[in-house]
């Protein structure tokens, strides 16, 4: 019974260890190899998804995600901070800080995880949100960001979303058109930023102001693959 004991231990160990290197292992890979497909992708029938590098984004777009998800993206360590520990005169103009997870740990539970909200799977988020924060470095997880996001139901990424709502390459979207998009963030499955419902106009209206009440964040030159996807 004892060395049956052992052996499970040994068993456990050696797979704890597996997966250890196995996620170090990814998310290297993905430092520079564009994420094509993510965990939530494979649990949709129909999805449309288009890989554009972050220079062949409109920087609006990211504006509007920063204004609109996570306005201490460039500046905190992945997670939420109390922002009143800031000082606004330094980097930001607004003291706004949404409730909601940060850009980092919404990248890292999009890539690596199914959708859950159980403790392991919570634990897991943080740890490779701590991961994405230390090898990627933050215009990595932008560009992954943009590019893994639903912004529509089934639509998948800057690129898709433009081109499937506003006849345009995500490179040419207007500050009005970024932050309509971001406005389907909550629910992309109701929301469609191509039909806007009168509330959809209401937090456009609302993300715009606040775009221009964070300082301009440029993010034109990639840190990752510049290959495209047709």
């Amino acid at each position: 019974m004892k060395k049956r004991l052992i052996r499970i231990a040994q068993w456990t160990r050696n797979i704890i260890a597996f997966l250890f290197v196995l996620s170090l292992l990814l998310v290297l890979l993905y430092k520079y190899v564009p994420v094509y497909y993510t965990p939530q992708m494979l649990t949709r029938s129909h999805i449309s998804r288009q890989w554009r590098p972050l220079p062949d984004i409109s920087q609006h777009l990211v504006q509007a995600v920063i204004a609109s998800e996570d306005n201490f993206f460039l500046i905190h360590n992945g997670f939420n901070i109390n922002p009143f520990e800031i000082d606004s005169t330094e980097m930001f103009r607004s003291r706004v800080l949404r409730e909601n997870k940060t850009v980092s740990q919404q990248t890292a539970g999009a890539v690596f995880l199914l959708p859950g909200r159980s403790l392991i799977h919570n634990n897991l988020e943080t740890y490779f949100t701590i991961l994405i924060e230390f090898v990627w470095g933050k215009k990595r997880i932008m560009e992954v960001y943009l590019n893994t996001k639903e912004m529509g139901d089934g639509i998948f990424g800057a690129e898709a979303i433009a081109e499937k709502n506003f006849q345009k390459p995500a490179v040419q979207l207007s500050a009005s058109e970024a932050a309509l998009i971001t406005t389907a963030f909550p629910n992309p499955k109701a929301f469609n930023s191509g039909k806007p419902t009168s509330y959809m106009l209401k937090q456009q209206a609302k993300i715009i102001s606040l775009m221009a009440k964070i300082i301009p964040v440029e993010m034109g030159n990639s840190t990752g693959s510049s290959s495209k996807e047709n």
